[in-house]
């Protein structure tokens, strides 16, 4: 953890377990009418299970095809989010809003091709890959907590259209590389 994180850490600590369940809650209590938010909380669940795996693997190879998988759906997501959901964000919830999401996906995307690089049976890739968890869970937690739930809420019904529309036609352009991950094609909420 870099001298900024522990800094970072200590004046904004992370939300804990408790506070994202219930972020989660709320936001999907927004579901209904917002399938976009569906299909994002589904991700956020998967993205969850592939960060366990990716810990609870026994071996190098496990670990990589975990990393892989993991990597493969963090870019469809982000990409999704950021060309479809984050322009709401920013005109619903706060452009300051917006760009922090760019900023903590860019840096999560960073952090996964460094993560690429180290030996995954050693103790530094452990490390790396829950610092990587930390920051996604206080990313999701945000998404969840205020940013989604914002847009679900003042978005028009014709914006909302557009919206499931294209957060789904975006994550699919990515979707033929994630066997086994909930596209639009299959996911009904």
């Amino acid at each position: 953890m870099s001298l900024l994180d522990k800094f970072v850490s200590v004046v904004m600590p992370a939300a804990s377990a408790e506070d994202r369940a219930k972020a989660r809650q709320k936001a999907e209590a927004h579901v209904p009418g917002n399938e976009w938010l569906g299909m994002a909380l589904s991700h956020h669940r998967q993205i969850e299970s592939l960060f366990a795996q990716a810990k609870t693997a026994n071996d190098a190879g496990s670990r990589r095809k975990a990393l892989r998988e993991l990597g493969a759906l963090l870019l469809g997501h982000a990409n999704a989010e950021e060309a479809v959901i984050y322009p709401t964000i920013a005109d619903r919830s706060g452009k300051i809003h917006a760009v922090m999401a760019y900023e903590e996906q860019a840096m999560t995307k960073i952090q996964m091709a460094k993560l690429e690089l180290i030996d995954p049976m050693t103790q530094d890739w452990v490390d790396k890959l829950e610092h990587i968890e930390g920051a996604v869970q206080q990313h999701v937690y945000q998404e969840e907590n205020e940013w989604f739930p914002d847009v679900a809420e003042h978005a028009t019904a014709e914006e909302k259209a557009q919206l499931n529309a294209r957060f789904a036609e975006e994550f699919d352009r990515y979707q033929s590389d994630l066997d086994g991950i909930p596209s639009a094609k299959h996911i009904r909420v």
